[in-house]
């Protein structure tokens, strides 16, 4: 499938699908959406609740590695150790990934940005004292987990394009993979996404949205 890259409005860079007229990230601001929706509103938000120190995260669509980058600097200001892990059935290329500026907008290291990309898969490796890093090659039906995130980033493809992503199938996978009192935050605010969340057992509120966006979701998996 072609892809094109596009200038957000924050002036970060993400990637087009022409045959699917579908992004990455939000054309208002890749960098934006990414941390309100998965740092702000998902890892500041757990950590706000709970004292702990160490935390598993899973991403779902794992695409550019923003999200990781962030996530992976949020450790280590806030010094806690993050456990990442990063599903993609599709990896972009190492050409594709020269064309991204997240270092230069966010003034950090590019070498880090890279060695989220040079990682190998299929088995967990340290980048950094405060950030452990797991990528899987496979698809969102195949995560079969229980009780083993604190966090989940579902960062899919939108319904529009990819519904089969946004079913009660694999959100019940969610369910069962994040541990009592885990939460999952999309951008996604569509009532049928709402909806799937709540039939499989999750409590879910709407909340503002990224820059460009009314509303987002997180859903909370509370203790039986």
């Amino acid at each position: 499938m072609k892809r094109e890259f596009l200038i957000t409005g924050d002036g970060s860079v993400t990637i087009h699908l022409p045959e699917w007229n579908e992004q990455y990230h939000s054309k208002h601001g890749a960098i934006a959406e990414a941390n309100h929706v998965f740092i702000e509103t998902g890892l500041r938000y757990w950590l706000s609740k709970h004292s702990k120190k160490t935390v598993s995260i899973l991403e779902i669509g794992f695409g550019t590695g923003l999200n990781a980058f962030l996530t992976s600097l949020e450790a280590t200001c806030e010094q806690i150790t993050i456990d990442y892990t990063g599903i993609e059935a599709f990896p972009i290329s190492a050409l594709e990934i020269e064309k991204l500026n997240y270092p230069e907008i966010l003034n950090a290291s590019e070498k880090d940005f890279l060695s989220l990309h040079k990682s190998p898969w299929e088995i967990s490796t340290q980048l950094g004292p405060k950030f452990n890093l797991t990528k899987l090659k496979k698809t969102f039906s195949e995560i079969d987990d229980n009780e083993a995130y604190s966090i989940i980033y579902f960062d899919a493809f939108g319904a529009r394009v990819q519904p089969e992503l946004w079913t009660e199938e694999i959100f019940n996978k969610m369910f069962v993979a994040l541990k009592p009192n885990g939460i999952l935050v999309t951008y996604s605010a569509k009532g049928s996404v709402r909806r799937a969340l709540q039939t499989v057992g999750f409590k879910v509120e709407r909340l503002p949205g990224p820059p460009g966006k009314r509303e987002m979701l997180r859903a909370e998996k509370l203790p039986v």
